[in-house]
């Protein structure tokens, strides 16, 4: 389950909330593809939890403890220009993909007591386009299955996906947390075939399940993760 998540009387809810800031950068005249925009924001919210400093005396360990003590609720919100600049001075760690799509990923802060420079960036109507729909997702890796009756933006959806990362990343071993690291934290997103999707949904596979707060109604399933190389598989091996 995500961070999100159901049942409403979750003990989760009577602690403090917090929430993982991310931008995503998106200048006018050259914004990112959908999909690697997808990948990016996952790999993102796995660089600060394998970061050494979310780990044991690290500067932000207390941060990462406190937030995911309570429902994990992640942010996106959009940036360029000048605006992208006073956000990367902040600190945090910002992942750059192979195809130059740029999020940038900060500590969790408090619901209200987001930094000022990132308090007044866009979260809404942030929205992408793929140039060309993505091809198959390499076996070899995990892959982030989306939902395919579902419609949200593309903001919102970079929020599941790292939802979906999260929810992968403490399913792992150490020993595979560390590969997967090493190798720079691939994986792909996509749409579920449709047919599919029940079979993804029914097992034992890591599923969000989002709370509702934003676009989409609460309990909805929004990404299934699915590392088959390491036998997290669908049941039905579909």
């Amino acid at each position: 389950m995500s961070s999100n998540d159901l049942p409403d009387n979750d003990p989760r809810d009577e602690k403090p909330q917090f929430v993982l800031p991310l931008v995503v950068r998106i200048e006018r005249a050259a914004p990112p593809a959908r999909t690697d925009a997808l990948e990016t924001s996952a790999r993102a919210v796995l660089e600060i939890l394998a970061d050494e400093r979310s780990q044991g005396e690290g500067e932000w360990a207390r941060a990462i403890e406190d937030w995911q003590d309570a429902r994990i609720r992640k942010v996106v919100r959009r940036a360029r220009g000048a605006e992208w600049r006073r956000a990367e001075a902040l600190p945090g760690l910002t992942v750059t993909s192979a195809q130059g799509t740029e999020v940038r990923v900060f500590p969790p802060v408090p619901l209200d007591g987001w930094p000022k420079d990132l308090a007044r960036l866009q979260v809404s109507g942030t929205d992408l386009e793929d140039p060309a729909a993505p091809g198959p997702a390499p076996a070899e890796w995990p892959v982030l299955w989306l939902n395919p009756e579902l419609d949200m933006s593309a903001g919102k959806t970079m929020a599941q996906t790292g939802h979906g990362a999260q929810l992968l990343w403490w399913r792992l071993s150490d020993a595979d947390r560390k590969a997967w690291r090493a190798a720079g934290f691939p994986l792909s997103v996509r749409t579920a075939d449709p047919a599919r999707w029940p079979h993804l949904t029914s097992g034992e596979l890591p599923v969000v399940q989002d709370a509702g707060f934003t676009e989409i109604a609460p309990g909805s399933c929004t990404v299934v993760s699915e590392y088959p190389a390491l036998g997290i598989r669908a049941a039905d091996g579909a």
